[in-house]
């Protein structure tokens, strides 16, 4: 751009055209605005709108981490032509943006407004031209927490409703700006009848990315782990377990993954609002140990369905979810028909780091007594919080509409089972959607911020969310922010398993490819 400004100056000053210095600049600047967009003008007359706009995403009033990507957004293109918002920081300084419907943050100039606004709010005004009239709506906040994120957001993106499947890829997205790269994608290693694969499962010890696995199925099936940088691929099948490990989780210092292992099947509903129903005929849980290459049983009920393993952050309790019997007349029914009464309970195991073995188990929260089934549960990095998925039947919650997160403070539990009646959760009205799923939650690695995946925008795709926490008190969930706002309306994916890490994985595909030659 430089360049074409400056071929433009001499052209003009060879046709000896007297140009003052200041009028040079001058040029100069308004060729490189116009090339960015420039700043637009905040409408001199507006229409007063007693209420919030209808941006989207919704960043109204939300919390966000001080190193966090622009929240780019826009007004509804069917209903606006223009969209113009100026951005106020504690220290009075002002800014303008606008493009079109869209609003559109340069990254330096956002990270400089965040620096500027730790622990304080930044205040935002919206102007949008709705039939060649300008309306002003009511000014909101972006609250600024002096706590960030983890950098690193790693997902699989995946057609949200699927008989067979084609491409599929597992990315990772730096939070703190919009660059986003592929871990590993499922064509690379085809084989030569174009069988494709299944990828899924990604998990990470600790946050980081030196340990680490993702499973790949059917063509060139494996599990694929990364020990201390060296990727490698595995078979977990042993003759005595029912397949090879799913739904890992990493033990937080020893080289130990906990699996439950499934055969899992799925059924696609023609009346059912729930859309697909994802099922287990039967599960049981596994230790691997990635030094040994060995795999140990740590439950395998043979009449009950055992999933979703999860450490506690001190690597002490192993957490996980167990289906509870059938009533008796149903015992010999097919599970088509027994799905919606399949429900699971949470409960957890004590370890010994020393000898591997696991202490009895017990019965942590009682979800099946309040005709409800609990999944995916995480403790977070502090103990204090137990984060779960919640819904009336199933472990596949984020198909399920009814499908919410729960939190519940640990220093509830003292050694009876918890249930609805007996504790007081979290407040987390502005996190659940209401009438849509809500599922697979997490932590950051600091405990301040919440994610799940949700498909509230339009039923259909699961999007990455994210809430403020603070000792107990929850911010109101925002979406992932995207460099055009647009994207995601146009991104026909959804972000399957959402894991929060401290650091990119630094293995380029091509170097995971390599482990199935």
């Amino acid at each position: 751009m430089a360049r074409l400004v400056l071929i433009f100056i001499r052209k003009k000053m060879m046709k000896k055209e007297i140009y003052t210095c200041f009028q040079l600049w001058a040029v100069v600047a308004l060729m490189v605005l116009s090339s960015c967009g420039g700043h637009p003008d905040v409408p001199s007359s507006a229409k007063e709108i007693k209420s919030l706009p209808a941006i989207f995403p919704d960043y109204c009033d939300v919390t966000v981490p001080c190193n966090i990507a622009p929240l780019n957004f826009m007004l509804p293109a069917d209903e606006f032509s223009e969209c113009v918002a100026r951005i106020t920081t504690p220290d009075g300084q002002q800014r303008i943006y606008g493009n079109g419907v869209k609003v559109q943050i340069p990254e330096e100039e956002w990270h400089t407004m965040l620096d500027g606004s730790k622990g304080k709010s930044i205040k935002v005004e919206v102007w949008g031209q709705k039939e060649g009239e300008w309306l002003s709506y009511s000014p909101f906040e972006i609250h600024v927490a002096e706590e960030p994120i983890d950098e690193y957001l790693s997902y699989r993106l995946i057609e949200p409703s699927y008989v067979a499947w084609t491409y599929m890829e597992i990315a990772q997205r730096h939070l703190t700006s919009f660059e986003e790269s592929q871990i590993f994608n499922n064509e690379i290693t085809m084989n030569n009848n174009k069988i494709g694969q299944c990828i899924n499962c990604h998990s990470y010890q600790n946050y980081k990315t030196d340990n680490m696995l993702f499973h790949v199925r059917l063509s060139n099936a494996a599990t694929v782990i990364v020990n201390d940088g060296k990727p490698k691929k595995v078979n977990l099948k042993r003759d005595y377990t029912i397949s090879s490990g799913v739904y890992p989780s990493w033990h937080p210092t020893a080289k130990l993954v906990a699996f439950s292992t499934n055969l899992t099947r799925q059924a696609f509903h023609t009346a059912n609002p729930n859309k697909i129903e994802v099922y287990d005929l039967a599960s049981d849980l596994i230790l691997y140990d990635v030094e040994k290459d060995s795999v140990s049983v740590v439950s395998n009920d043979s009449t009950l369905l055992e999933i979703y393993p999860t450490w506690s952050p001190d690597g002490k309790y192993l957490y996980y979810g167990k289906s509870v019997p059938l009533p008796e007349e149903m015992n010999d029914k097919d599970i088509r028909t027994t799905y919606p009464k399949i429900q699971y309970n949470l409960y957890r195991r004590s370890f010994d780091l020393d000898t591997h073995q696991f202490g009895d188990e017990e019965l942590v929260y009682d979800a099946a007594s309040d005709d409800k089934s609990v999944t995916l549960p995480r403790i977070s990095p502090d103990g204090r919080y137990l984060l779960f998925a919640i819904g009336q039947y199933g472990c596949f919650h984020s198909r399920h509409h009814d499908g919410d997160i729960v939190c519940i403070p640990m220093d509830q539990y003292q050694g009876s089972p918890l249930n609805a009646e007996n504790t007081s959760p979290v407040d987390l009205t502005l996190v659940n959607s209401a009438g849509y799923s809500d599922s697979y939650p997490s932590w950051s690695s600091n405990g301040h911020w919440m994610m799940l995946a949700s498909r509230r925008d339009d039923d259909n795709y699961s999007r990455v969310y994210f809430a403020y926490f603070n000792d107990g008190k929850v911010g109101k969930a925002f979406l992932l922010p995207q460099e055009d706002p647009e994207l995601h309306i146009s991104l026909l994916k959804s972000y399957n398993r959402p894991e929060f890490m401290i650091e990119p994985v630094k293995i380029s595909v091509a170097e995971f490819a390599k482990v199935f030659e």
